[in-house]
């Protein structure tokens, strides 16, 4: 039997590889930003701090993201009101525009990355991984 993390790190480099191909389709850059955008759109005005805790990345690498989305005119930081040391991102009308093709991009990879998967397969994965997910999570924090 294979290593579970292994079979994990290789469906996700392939997934990732499939996602940077088809996020340059729609003119978005790396499927890293991606998560970040995606957390930008959902909860506009989050702090910094609060989506490097989200994205489970460390802050060197999400500040880079963040000043890369900002300079692709995707995000724009404005300085917090209440903490005038941390910053609020907020989507602008470029990330507005292609949120809802990055939202079918994604719906169609997870489509292509289950295809071989009844429906009731995919629940119990999704099931299995949350799982796995938690108890790391809580390992990690």
């Amino acid at each position: 039997m294979n290593s579970i993390g292994k079979l994990i790190s290789y469906s996700n480099r392939i997934y990732q590889k499939h996602l940077s191909k088809r996020l340059k389709q729609i003119n978005f850059g790396s499927g890293a930003h991606q998560s970040y955008l995606i957390l930008v759109l959902k909860r506009p005005g989050l702090t910094q701090e609060q989506l490097t805790s989200e994205v489970k990345f460390d802050k060197a690498t999400t500040a880079r993201s963040v000043k890369q989305l900002e300079e692709a005119g995707y995000i724009e930081r404005r300085v917090d009101e209440k903490d005038r040391r941390s910053y609020r991102l907020y989507p602008t009308a470029r990330a507005r525009e292609i949120e809802p093709e990055m939202y079918k991009v994604l719906a169609d990879l997870n489509e292509h990355l289950t295809r071989h998967l009844t429906p009731e397969e995919r629940e119990q994965l999704s099931a299995l991984l949350e799982k796995l997910y938690e108890g790391i999570k809580e390992e990690s924090e």
